[in-house]
Formats: structure tokens, sequence, C-alpha cells
């Protein structure tokens, strides 16, 4: 018995310096690799959800563009519903709110962000000043290489060409938006497209 126990010997060394180093080497690349691992997670989460708010932005001025120019009207001064037309703006009457009077509303590109301008009108005659412009940005990260806007006259039945520019505007009866939008382009997925087509009601030919 006193034999064994004399065999039996226990190793008091502690750790050596090589062990303490493998150990903080592999500490270091686990805390690398969950530390990277995370960064890209979030910066993958950021970009989708950028995408999803521009997205949204998109299909609610679509919608909107076409709900408010589908009812455009002779303005409260009696001028023709579309003032003027370019395929990066528009402008037109219709009564957006719930007073008795026709807003001027202009839909318009800037830089990279779709905006609308409103003009109540005021002041005895009435008038629009368009000091009294209030714009508000609507959808931004606009790809600008396609416009906006396009216009379409009586004809139109789904293929034919837009009206050319300078539009003449008592010749519309159709108006088309179309919105590509990317929140990153070196980053983002494929760009969002929309697009939607709105027959004038109060343009129809009799």
């Amino acid at each position: 018995m006193h034999i064994f126990f004399q065999d039996l010997k226990i190793d008091r060394r502690g750790i050596t310096l090589v062990e303490v180093l493998v150990t903080i080497g592999i500490f270091s690349f686990l805390v690398v690799g969950i530390t990277s691992l995370f960064l890209t997670s979030w910066k993958y989460n950021r970009i989708v959800w950028e995408q999803l708010k521009t997205q949204n932005e998109g299909r609610k001025v679509t919608r909107d563009f076409v709900n408010e120019l589908r009812i455009t009207s002779l303005s409260s001064v009696g001028a023709y519903p579309i003032e003027s037309a370019s395929s990066t703006e528009i402008v037109f009457y219709g009564n957006i709110d719930s007073d008795t009077y026709k807003e001027r509303i202009r839909y318009f590109l800037s830089g990279r962000t779709l905006k609308r301008g409103v003009i109540e009108p005021s002041g005895s005659p009435l008038t629009y000043d368009s000091a009294n412009e209030v714009i508000v940005e609507l959808a931004h990260d606009l790809i600008t290489s396609t416009p906006p806007f396009s216009y379409y006259d009586s004809d139109y039945s789904g293929s034919e060409a837009p009206l050319s520019s300078p539009v003449d505007v008592t010749q519309i009866r159709v108006v088309g938006i179309s919105l590509t939008l990317e929140e990153d382009p070196n980053a983002s997925p494929v760009p969002f497209y929309i697009e939607s087509k709105v027959m004038v009601r109060n343009l129809k030919d009799n």
C-alpha cells in the first residue's frame, strides 16, 4: 500500500505558458467569429427593413396619387383640371380635404425624392399663392433613369406609346406613374418597382 501511494504522483506544475496562449487563441477566434456573425446579421436585417420601408413608401404614394388624380376637376377659380404635365412633374386641381375649395396639387421629382406640394386657395378674389405651398416628401431613393410620369390620350388601350413632350394637357386622358426604388444600390436586393395608370374621370371624352 505504501508503494502504491509513492507511485501515485500528482502534477502540481499548473498551466504552462503554451497552454495559456492556445486557450487565448481559441477564445479570440470564437469571439471574432461570433462578432462577425452578429454584425453581418445586423447589417442584412437593417437592409431588409430599410427596403421594406422604401417599398411601403412607393405603394402609398402610388395609391394616393391615383386616388387624387382620379377626381381632378376645375380649380376654384375655373382653371383647367390639369395645369401642367411633364415626365418629372404634374400639377392638377382637386378637393382633397373636407372644405369646399379645390387645392392645387403638385407631384414632382427632386433629386431622388418624390415630393408633393399643396396650395389652398385664399384671398378675395381667390388665388393660388405659390408662397403658401406646403411641400412634403413622399418617397425616397428613386432610381431616376426612368421618369415617374407618363401621359396618354383617348386612344390609349394599353399598348400605345405615351404622349411626346411637351405634353398638351388638353389631350391627357390617362396618367401613368412608375417608381423604381432602391435603398442602397450597393447592398440592397433587387430594386422595388411599382406602376399604375389612372383614367381621369372628369377628362373623359363625351
